[in-house]
C-alpha cells in the first residue's frame, strides 16, 4: 500500500483566474491521469500536500489518492510526477499525479549517494562523482529513495560501475552495467582520462534531459487534454 494518503476533489472552473482562486484559497490545481486513465482536473489542499513533501525523503513519491466527486469517493494510488513550485513565494503552482498499478513494475531515477572517504583521496587523488543517478525497476511498494556506495576502498585509478552497485534483489537496472558511477582521479590527470570522464558526465546530462522534456511533454499533453 502507498504510504501517504492525500484527498482531491474535481474542479469544474479551468483557466488561470480560477486556478489564482483556488491559490488564494489554500489549494493547489492539480491534473489526474495515466496509460488507461481520462486526464482528470481535480485541486488539492496546499497543507496537506506540503505536510506529504516533508515527510518524504526522495522524490519518487507515491501515495493513495482519494477523489472526491458528487458521485462519491474513488481511490487511486499515483506517482507525484511534477509539482510545480515558486520557489521566491515558497508557494505550490500545479501538481500532476500519474497512475500506478501495485502489481505492475514502474521505472524510475533515483539518486545515486557516495559515502565514506576513498582511500585515494586520503594519497592526494581527486573523487569524481560521474554519475549521480541510476535508473531502476521495480513495483511500487519495493521502491528506495537512494542508493548509498561505498568508496572507502578506492584509491587512485580505481572506479565504481554499476555493475558494482548492490541493489535489492527485487530491483533491476537495464542501463549498461561498464557504465562509471565515480572514479578516483590523479591530481594532475592524463587528457585521455579526463576526456573520458567528461564524455560520461556529457552522456549522463543528455540523457536526463531527454527524460525531462519527454516528462514534460506528456505531463503537458494530459494538462491540455483535462483543461
Amino acid at each position: 500500500m502507498a504510504k501517504y494518503t492525500l484527498s482531491a476533489h474535481i474542479r469544474e472552473d479551468k483557466g488561470k483566474e480560477a486556478a489564482k482562486k483556488l491559490r488564494r484559497d489554500n489549494h493547489i490545481p492539480a491534473v489526474f491521469y495515466g496509460p488507461d486513465t481520462e486526464p482528470m482536473m481535480l485541486s488539492v489542499d496546499d497543507h496537506d500536500l506540503r505536510k506529504i513533501m516533508k515527510q518524504a525523503a526522495g522524490e519518487n513519491i507515491v501515495l493513495g489518492l482519494q477523489i472526491e466527486s458528487d458521485k462519491g469517493s474513488d481511490s487511486r494510488v499515483v506517482m507525484l510526477k511534477e509539482l510545480q513550485t515558486d520557489h521566491i513565494k515558497d508557494t505550490y503552482i500545479h501538481a500532476d499525479f500519474y497512475e500506478i498499478s501495485m502489481d505492475k513494475e514502474i521505472t524510475v531515477d533515483i539518486p545515486v549517494r557516495l559515502v565514506n572517504i576513498a582511500l585515494g583521496v586520503t594519497n592526494g587523488g581527486i573523487l569524481q562523482h560521474v554519475r549521480r543517478e541510476i535508473t531502476i525497476s521495480c513495483l511500487p511498494d519495493k521502491l528506495i529513495e537512494s542508493v548509498d556506495v561505498d568508496v572507502s576502498e578506492l584509491d587512485i585509478g580505481d572506479a565504481v560501475h554499476i555493475s558494482d552497485i548492490d541493489l535489492p534483489e527485487e530491483i533491476q537496472t537495464a542501463q549498461e552495467k561498464n557504465l562509471t558511477v565515480a572514479v578516483v582521479v590523479a591530481p594532475t590527470v592524463t587528457e585521455e582520462v579526463e576526456e573520458e570522464v567528461e564524455e560520461e558526465i556529457e552522456e549522463a546530462e543528455e540523457k536526463e534531459g531527454e527524460e525531462d522534456k519527454k516528462a514534460e511533454k506528456e505531463g503537458a499533453g494530459a494538462e491540455s487534454q483535462a483543461e
